[in-house]
């Protein structure tokens, strides 16, 4: 019989996570890290890069931080580099950080604008050209990139953040189709309602935190670790098969069209 944990083992792989300071990004790196693998955890703050890789350490595992804008190309392409000679080689990519400007598309600036775009779309781009450079020679990866909920559904002020978050799940899809025949998987998750930094300011509104909650079948927020477990699932030989996808980590926002009606379910009498 198949030996099913070694699927999940990441023992002996050498990963990347950028964004790994803090929210999804340090729970990845925590999940991949704690299952084995040697991992640099990267991030504009480099105090949360460099406290993420010592809590891999302290848990016995292998880590290194690694301080860089994802926003610029120079840096992620320097960052792919330093991982190929420091580690030998990248078995696992990841990048989670994002940015949300929350106004109406009319409000707007172009600077704003920019500045989304740049971080959201374009660094995944730029991610995506870095470490599957190195992946095609190698014949072996898996890439990870953080799609959102808000690829697929909306709702005012969201616009230009749903429109980088859906460019993500696409270039996954082109991106998966050029490296299946390297042996390099592409995926992305797509969340919905986590708590992180990026959702705090929504935490402290009562009425839309408990809105937004409402919002998913299991009525209530998700938690980092839960999409850690899920980018570190696809990061593994478990998810060998899967590629181009973008897998909802939403607590069945997306399942449905609105919040739940709050109908109870009848047990059938004996």
């Amino acid at each position: 019989m198949l030996d099913y944990k070694k699927l999940f083992d990441l023992s002996g792989k050498a990963a990347v996570v950028i964004g790994a300071g803090s929210g999804i990004g340090r729970a990845s790196a925590e999940a991949i890290g704690s299952l084995g693998a040697q991992v640099i955890c990267a991030d504009a703050d480099l105090d949360g890069a460099e406290a993420a890789a010592a809590g891999i350490v302290a848990a016995g595992g292998r880590a290194e931080a690694y301080r860089i804008n994802a926003a610029e190309g120079a840096e992620i392409e320097a960052l792919a580099q330093h991982a190929l000679r420091s580690l030998g080689k990248v078995d696992i990519a990841v990048s989670t950080p994002a940015l949300n400007i929350r106004k109406l598309i009319v409000d707007y600036t172009e600077e704003e604008y920019d500045r989304v775009m740049n971080l959201n779309m374009k660094g995944a781009f730029n991610f995506f050209r870095s470490f599957g450079r190195p992946m095609m020679k190698q014949g072996f990866g898996s890439i990870v990139a953080c799609s959102s909920m808000r690829a697929v559904t909306i709702e005012p002020g969201l616009g230009v953040y749903a429109a980088s978050k859906a460019g993500i799940a696409q270039l996954v899809k082109a991106f998966a189709a050029e490296m299946g025949p390297y042996g390099v998987r592409v995926n992305a998750v797509m969340p919905s309602i986590i708590e992180t930094r990026l959702t705090a300011p929504l935490k402290e509104r009562a009425d839309i935190f408990k809105t937004y909650a409402g919002h998913t079948v299991l009525n209530r927020w998700g938690q980092p670790s839960e999409v850690g477990s899920a980018v570190a699932f696809l990061a593994s030989d478990a998810a060998s098969y899967i590629s181009g996808s973008s897998l909802s980590v939403d607590g069945g926002w997306t399942a449905i069209d609105g919040p739940p009606t709050g109908l109870t379910s009848t047990r059938p009498s004996a």
